[in-house]
């Protein structure tokens, strides 16, 4: 039977990448994307452009204007009964993904709105499957190995972006036994592997901002001791893993971490980037709490197009334990790429693009 789908967080990253992949499956019969309605053109204008290169019927599609944190997602009467008749598949990848986002908004959109999306889940009378995006970092602060059984075990956490997300996982897994759900937590989602596109340079790419600022340095030191775990993922990893468990049956009450089950330190990754992007090897040691007191300057962040918090990641010496996904996964041919063989084509694209204003992340 064909499955009707239902996506938050359309015309986001994971969201246009899973879709992409979606169209080209043959027992998808509708695609409801909700968006706020100052992004509907920019939607429609996306959807179209993937519609047409996978010659997908523009008749079995349509972006729904609508809104996550207000009851009923904001939706008509009756568009939520038919909604309710014909829905068998909602993604909810709709949140605020900032590091530096304040407390009030990330509550608003990350935790009341999931509440609202869980609401809405559980009134649907086809429902197949709950799919919810959470993130490995719902683990805060916690140290040593994390397991995908794992949620709250009292952890603080380094921003509210990670804060709320915990809160609002913890609201999906009261729900987990009464639709069919499944919960997954990627690491940090970077480049497709092959081609190395991506939407926004943020995560690894503020590593290559930084480099690209300090190019004409004779040399560049190491970001503290980065003694710990990297935990970074190619997108294409995450679209195929995720379209896999969602629609067959082991992935149902199941949480997954979407991490990679080899990572490198993070000493190791900056200097296999720094080595390809300016052909020198690190010399010396900046600690991170100096790097953290600069990039405390509004001005030198700017320039440097780097995120004070993701500064933090260097920090944490955590290990995503991920063999449940692993296991589930052994027969279905798909495996994580191996982040150094990403590495050359994650920079081609960035040298391209760098300059390009819409894959900036603003810096505050």
């Amino acid at each position: 039977m064909s499955n009707v789908y239902f996506f938050t967080g359309f015309p986001g990253y994971i969201a246009t990448q899973l879709i992409k992949d979606l169209v080209k499956r043959e027992n998808v019969h509708y695609i409801y994307l909700l968006t706020l309605p100052q992004l509907k053109k920019q939607a429609e204008e996306q959807m179209t452009s993937i519609a047409n290169a996978a010659n997908f019927p523009n008749k079995h599609w349509k972006v729904i204007e609508g809104d996550i944190t207000k009851a009923n997602l904001h939706l008509k009467n009756e568009v939520i009964n038919l909604l309710k008749n014909t829905v068998t598949h909602v993604f909810h990848l709709a949140a605020i993904y900032d590091l530096a986002v304040e407390k009030n908004i990330a509550y608003t959109v990350n935790v009341t709105g999931t509440k609202n999306v869980n609401q809405f889940v559980k009134n649907l009378e086809r429902l197949k499957r709950y799919i919810y995006f959470s993130t490995a970092y719902v683990a805060g602060k916690r140290e040593g190995k994390i397991l995908e059984t794992e949620l709250d075990k009292g952890q603080d956490f380094k921003n509210y972006y990670e804060e709320t997300k915990f809160k609002a996982e913890v609201e999906v897994q009261k729900i987990i036994n009464q639709v069919p759900t499944t919960i997954f937590r990627p690491g940090v989602v970077f480049c497709h592997s092959v081609t190395g596109e991506t939407m926004k340079f943020d995560g690894l790419y503020f590593m290559l901002n930084f480099f690209d600022r300090m190019k004409h340095l004779p040399m560049i030191p190491y970001l503290g001791r980065g003694d710990v775990e990297g935990n970074f993922v190619p997108i294409d990893y995450i679209v195929s893993a995720t379209m896999f468990l969602s629609h067959e049956e082991i992935g149902v009450g199941k949480t997954y971490h979407l991490t990679d089950p080899k990572p490198y330190k993070m000493r190791e990754i900056y200097k296999m980037m720094l080595k390809e992007y300016t052909g020198k090897t690190p010399i010396g040691t900046l600690p991170i709490s100096l790097t953290k007191a600069f990039l405390s300057i509004p001005l030198i962040r700017k320039w440097l197009r780097v995120e004070k918090e993701a500064l933090d990641y260097f920090m944490i010496n955590t290990q995503y334990d991920c063999s449940i996904v692993q296991e589930d996964l052994k027969h279905s041919g798909i495996q994580c790429p191996d982040l150094k063989d990403v590495i050359k084509n994650m920079i081609d694209y960035y040298r391209i693009h760098k300059e390009d204003p819409t894959k900036q992340i603003k810096i505050r």
